[in-house]
């Protein structure tokens, strides 16, 4: 069963139904709710693309004038990059369709525990807790702090060495 046919299977939400904390978590109607959120979310996304590929088909006309054509390829390369940013965001809709279905959707990947549902509202391909992303966070850029001081320690010894091999 697809996940539109699965969609349309479950029951319809009123349009104003909201997410409540006084509800059990995940209960069918939260589920539902952000089943449509994604949904609705990628078929935008999939209209917006289908937009940039015409317009970028539209725009394929050849420049006489340099700057016009630098401006013209600049701005086809910020719309490609877009589209590969969409394109990695509808595989992450996907999956977040996919985890509803399997009925993980909504708890932490790290933890276990229930991501709120303000964050899943505001982010509903959300697969951290805001806690796990913050530790998530910190570690990253522990590492990277590292990285660049174990780097930029290695640049500074390699000029000394430089430095004292070329004085006599």
């Amino acid at each position: 069963m697809t996940l539109m046919a699965t969609a349309k299977k479950k029951k319809t939400l009123p349009e104003d139904y909201r997410p409540s904390e006084d509800e059990p978590f995940m209960s069918d109607e939260q589920r539902a709710y952000f089943r449509r959120k994604l949904l609705n979310w990628r078929d935008e996304i999939l209209r917006s693309t289908k937009e940039t590929l015409q317009h970028l088909q539209d725009d394929s006309e050849q420049h006489a004038d340099i700057a016009d054509r630098a401006t013209s390829e600049s701005e086809r390369a910020l719309e490609l990059r877009a589209r590969d940013r969409q394109r990695k965001l509808i595989a992450k809709i996907d999956s977040a369709l996919e985890r509803i279905e399997d009925g993980t959707y909504g708890y932490c990947e790290e933890t276990g525990e229930p991501i709120s549902l303000k964050r899943l509202d505001a982010r509903p391909i959300a697969t951290l807790s805001v806690e796990a992303q913050d530790v998530t966070s910190a570690a990253s850029a522990s590492t990277a702090t590292s990285s660049q001081s174990t780097a930029d320690s290695g640049v500074a010894t390699s000029s000394s060495d430089l430095r004292s091999a070329a004085t006599p």
